[in-house]
C-alpha cells in the first residue's frame, strides 16, 4: 500500500501523469536504452517504432497508480500476471528493475518540469517501486514454476520438420537440443523464440505453441509484412529465410496465462487469422480429454488460402462429440464456410461458456460485444493480443499479450 502522504500527491497528480503518459514514456525509452544498450535485444524495436508498446506501459502505469488510491475499484491482477509472463518469457531479471525506475522517474522530471517537486518525485518512485516488486515476485515463481534460470533462461532446440502452412505462415517441430525431454505446455500459452539479426542486433519475439503434442514443441510463425507505416517482422521474416530442419534455435521458458480453465461447462474458441494458433493448442487439448463439454469453434479468415492450420482445426473438432464448428471467409467461400466476416447472431452460444478469443484488435472487439449480447459475462471473456496490449484500460475485461514480429 501507498503510505499516506504518497496517496495524498499520487491522487493529486495521476491526472497530469495519466495525460502526459504517452509523451512521458516515449521520453523514458530513448534514456533507458542510451544507459542500457543490453535491453535493446528485450523491447521489440517495431513496437518502439509504431509507438505501441510506449501506450502500452503507460496505461498499466497509470491504472497502477489508480488501484493503488482505490484496490477495489478494480482487479489488476490479469494485468500484473499477464506482464509478469511475459517479462519471463523474455527473460527479464529482477536487476533490472532499477535502471528502468532511474529514467522512468527521469521522464516524469523532463516532461512536467517544476511541476514534479522532490515530494511528487518520492511519491511516484514509491508507486513505482510497489509495481516492480509484485512484478519481481512474481516473475521469480514463475521462473520456479518453469524451472528456469533468470541469469541464463535460453535454451537450444533442434527444428525437426518445417511445414509451411500458407504462404506467410509456416509450423515448426522442435526438440531441446540436449536430448531432454521437452516439459509439459499448457494449451494457449507461449514461448519466446531470439535471433541475432544480420543487423547485428538481437531480437526475441513470443509465438504461441499451436499444439497439444507431447513429443515435440511446436509454434506456428506469420511472416509479417510491410503494410503502410508499420514495418517488415524482422524476426519473423528473418525465421522465414532461414529456419529448416536441423536449424537450432535458441528459445526461452514457456509462459502465458490466458490457458484453458478447469471445468466441465460450455465452451466457446474464437480466432480469426493467426490467432487460431492459441486456439487450436485449446481445441486439441480438450479433444485429447474426449470431453463431451458443449464447445463452439468459430473461425474467420481472409479466404481458405490464408487459412492456417484449417485441416489440424477441424480435425479437432470433429474429434469431440459436442463441438460444432463455424468458418466464414471474407473472399472465395467454400461449401463449408459462412461469407463475409464473423457474425455469432446465428450462432447458438450457451450463455454459460468461458469463452477464448485470439485475433485482431478490432475482431476481439466485435467479438467481445456480440458474446455480450449472447449473454456471456464479461468476466468469462478471455483475449490474448499479439502485440502490446492497447486495450489494457477497459475496466471489464481480461487481457493477455504477447509479441509476433
Amino acid at each position: 500500500m501507498l503510505t499516506k502522504r504518497s496517496a495524498v500527491v499520487v491522487a493529486a497528480t495521476a491526472p497530469v501523469v495519466a495525460e502526459h503518459a504517452d509523451a512521458i514514456t516515449k521520453c523514458f525509452y530513448p534514456k533507458l536504452f542510451a544507459a542500457d544498450p543490453e535491453l535493446l535485444r528485450v523491447f521489440n524495436t517495431a513496437h518502439q517504432a509504431t509507438g505501441e508498446q510506449p501506450k502500452a506501459l503507460a496505461a498499466s502505469v497509470v491504472a497502477y497508480a489508480v488501484h493503488l488510491l482505490d484496490p477495489e475499484a478494480r482487479d489488476l491482477r490479469p494485468m500484473l500476471d499477464r506482464i509478469a509472463h511475459r517479462h519471463v518469457s523474455l527473460g527479464i531479471r529482477p536487476d533490472q528493475y532499477p535502471i528502468v525506475g532511474r529514467y522512468l522517474l527521469e521522464a516524469v522530471a523532463e516532461v512536467l518540469g517544476e511541476a514534479v517537486t522532490a515530494e511528487v518525485a518520492a511519491a511516484w518512485d514509491e508507486v513505482y517501486w510497489l509495481f516492480a516488486l509484485e512484478l519481481i515476485t512474481a516473475e521469480t515463481r514463475l521462473y520456479a514454476q518453469a524451472d528456469a534460470d533468470p541469469g541464463s533462461p535460453w535454451m537450444r532446440w533442434v527444428v525437426t520438420e518445417r511445414i509451411d502452412e500458407t504462404d506467410d505462415v509456416m509450423t515448426l517441430r522442435l526438440v531441446p537440443e540436449d536430448g531432454s525431454a521437452p516439459r509439459p505446455v499448457k494449451a494457449g500459452q507461449y514461448l519466446s523464440v531470439a535471433v541475432d539479426l544480420p543487423t547485428g542486433g538481437r531480437q526475441a519475439r513470443q509465438y504461441s505453441v499451436s499444439s497439444a503434442d507431447t513429443d515435440a514443441l511446436q509454434i506456428t510463425i506469420k511472416r509479417i509484412d510491410p503494410d503502410g507505416d508499420a514495418p517488415a517482422g524482422c524476426v519473423s521474416s528473418h525465421l522465414h529465410r532461414h529456419t529448416r530442419a536441423d536449424s537450432v534455435l535458441e528459445l526461452g521458458p514457456v509462459a502465458g496465462d490466458v490457458t484453458l480453465l478447469p471445468g466441465d461447462g460450455p465452451v466457446a474458441l474464437i480466432s480469426a487469422g493467426i490467432g487460431i494458433t492459441p486456439i487450436l493448442a485449446m481445441l486439441e487439448s480438450l479433444a485429447d480429454e474426449a470431453t463431451d463439454r458443449r464447445i463452439v469453434v468459430a473461425h474467420a479468415d481472409r479466404n481458405p488460402a490464408t487459412h492456417a492450420l484449417r485441416a489440424a482445426h477441424a480435425k479437432a473438432a470433429r474429434r469431440l462429440s459436442n463441438a460444432t464448428l463455424h468458418t466464414w471467409y471474407e473472399q472465395d467461400r467454400d461449401d463449408d464456410a459462412l461469407p463475409g466476416r464473423m457474425d455469432l447472431g446465428d450462432v447458438e452460444i450457451d450463455p454459460g461458456s468461458i469463452a477464448y478469443i485470439c485475433g485482431p484488435l478490432p475482431f476481439m472487439r466485435g467479438v467481445r460485444l456480440q458474446l455480450l449480447r449472447a449473454g456471456v459475462q464479461s468476466e468469462r471473456i478471455f483475449y490474448e493480443v499479439f502485440g502490446p496490449d492497447v486495450w489494457a484500460g477497459d475496466e471489464d475485461t481480461t487481457v493477455a499479450t504477447h509479441a509476433v514480429s
